[in-house]
Formats: structure tokens, C-alpha cells, sequence
């Protein structure tokens, strides 16, 4: 089905991915090895510089009614309005705040708040209680959590989405 596209198309085996990995003096990564498979690898592969975009799957969040302890008793109530002030949990945004105790400019991984004060994820932490009309979204929830690898090999590991 893929050569009926008419796009170039290339297959390999691990043999061959290994072998034009060693022979070019590269570090074994999967991202190094998506670029070594096949026989049209170039001899001179250049990785220097390059900071790959990491994707993990995080879903839309869930339909559970309510959260519960270990026993299964009701703990929790859950929303079911998701959406507040246009935003939903998981957007990315910009925060320019120039009042209250988070004065700066914020960009990460937002959790929407029904009272309207949500909490943003940053490459340097967490920033709690920003008022939903400093927040501009950059980019909408569309179930994927970004990274790059450079940024998350230098920052802590509990922080999961970031630019």
C-alpha cells in the first residue's frame, strides 16, 4: 500500500541498522536509528546540533464521574465541564503577568481551574494561581505531551510537558 503512494520507500533489518550505525561512529539512540536504516544512509551523517522533538501519548483525560480511594469509597467529585474560559487542561500557553506574586512571562503546560486560576507547568517549575486573562494558548490539548530531548535530560523528571 505504501509503494502504491509513489513515494520513495526504503526497508532495512536490524543487522543493517546496527552495521551503519557502528561503521559512522554513532551513539545507539532511537532517533539515530531511524536515520541509520536502510542502504541509502549517508556516510556522513551529521548530529551534531540536532535536538529531537520527543512525543508522548497523554490522552484526553478520562470520563470517571468521581475519584476514589483505595477501598473504592468517593473521594473526589470531577467536573463535568471541561472547558473554563475557553481553556482546557493540557493547552499550552503564554502567561504575561504584570500584578500579583507571578509578575513575568510563563510559557508551558496549563491545568485549567473552574475558578479561573490555573496552574501552568514550566521548563523551571510550577507556577500556581494565574489568572486566566494573562493566559494566550500557543497551542491547543491535542493529546500529546512535547518535548525536547535536550530540555528534559537538564530538567527535573517530574515535569512532563514541556516546549
Amino acid at each position: 500500500m505504501l509503494k502504491a503512494t509513489g513515494l520513495p520507500i526504503e526497508t532495512g533489518s536490524g543487522g543493517l541498522t546496527k552495521f551503519n550505525r557502528t561503521t559512522r561512529n554513532l551513539e545507539k539512540t532511537h532517533w539515530i536509528d531511524a536515520a541509520c536504516v536502510g542502504k541509502s544512509t549517508p556516510e556522513n551523517l551529521k548530529t551534531e546540533g540536532v535536538n529531537p522533538l520527543l512525543i508522548k501519548a497523554t490522552g484526553h483525560g478520562s470520563r470517571q464521574a468521581c475519584g476514589t480511594n483505595k477501598q473504592g469509597f468517593p473521594i473526589r467529585h470531577s467536573s463535568r465541564k471541561k472547558v473554563h474560559f475557553g481553556f482546557i487542561t493540557g493547552d499550552i500557553v503564554k502567561a504575561v503577568v504584570d500584578k500579583g506574586k507571578n509578575i513575568g512571562i510563563h510559557i508551558g503546560r496549563m491545568a485549567a481551574r473552574a475558578k479561573g486560576y490555573f496552574d501552568i507547568t514550566t521548563t523551571k517549575g510550577s507556577v500556581d494561581g494565574v489568572p486566566h486573562k494573562y493566559c494566550k494558548a500557543i497551542h491547543k490539548k491535542d493529546g500529546y505531551g512535547y518535548h525536547n530531548l535536550v530540555t528534559k535530560l537538564s530538567t527535573p523528571k517530574t515535569q512532563m510537558d514541556l516546549l
